[in-house]
């Protein structure tokens, strides 16, 4: 199988903005050993704004571009080393690519974008893309990582998209507020009924929220990719996911 793996920056670090070690590298593990298995992994990992903040011991999310671009430019550095250090410990190699919505809705760009995905994974390495937020701006900003992934599977053609998050899944209701919320395990359509039940917020740290992933969701279903919102809490979550079992909310793409 072709996977995409979008990992959130509340599964990446703590509230603090500083890097959760051990999650992270449980999460490089977990990948290993997926791609051992043979399966192609692609990692969309959000977080560089959030490390960033960490790092330069900013007292929360700026407001202002210049400083989410200054955050994204030093969290990028720490995020990569990261990610390089860990998975060279399992011999695997990885590859970044850093792209704006010009990228997505330029149709060279575009092109010479999937090439350099589909020529990294030729080449047995893990590419990992996240939003050049360094220099993004209102007009060329795709938004988020949810949005991102789920471009990024369409554009490979992945067979599946999983979203680590900060929740189990789609609820009937804000499982914060409602005791009675009840985890959604399938959704074959994102219509009307399943769009009202998205809430409004991110993290923190982040900038997604149900919204983000529904929108996701719609984009891998018409062209034809599984996606799971699944809780990155549990990096082991990977292996069942793959194993068909119920974990998380799976939105069943279209068939052809």
């Amino acid at each position: 199988m072709r996977i995409v793996i979008k990992i959130g920056t509340s599964t990446l670090a703590h509230q603090t903005g500083h890097l959760n070690i051990r999650r992270v590298e449980e999460i490089c593990k977990v990948i290993s050993d997926v791609k051992n298995a043979g399966h192609q992994v692609i990692l969309v990992s959000s977080g560089a704004i959030g490390m960033g903040i960490g790092k330069l011991g900013l007292p929360g999310r700026p407001d202002d571009i210049p400083t989410k671009q200054a955050s994204a430019a030093v969290g990028q550095c720490e995020l990569m080393y990261t990610y390089d250090k860990l998975f060279s410990e399992y011999n695997h190699t990885v590859g970044q690519l850093l792209i704006t919505g010009a990228d997505i809705e330029n149709e060279v760009r575009h092109t010479n974008f999937s090439n350099t995905i589909n020529r990294l994974i030729q080449l047995d390495a893990i590419p990992i893309i996240n939003e050049n937020d360094t220099v993004a701006t209102d007009e060329i900003v795709i938004g988020d990582n949810d949005t991102l992934a789920a471009i990024v599977a369409k554009s490979v053609s992945a067979d599946l998209l999983i979203v680590m998050s900060d929740i189990d899944g789609l609820y009937t209701a804000d499982p914060h507020k409602d005791l009675n919320a009840t985890l959604i395990h399938t959704v074959t359509a994102v219509d009307d009924r399943i769009s009202a039940l998205a809430g409004t917020n991110g993290t923190k740290l982040g900038t997604g929220g149900m919204i983000t992933k529904l929108k996701a969701a719609k984009i891998c279903m018409d062209s034809g990719c599984d996606m799971v919102i699944t809780n990155g809490e549990n990096p082991l979550n990977i292996y069942d996911i793959l194993d068909n079992k119920p974990i998380g909310t799976r939105f069943i793409a279209k068939a052809d």
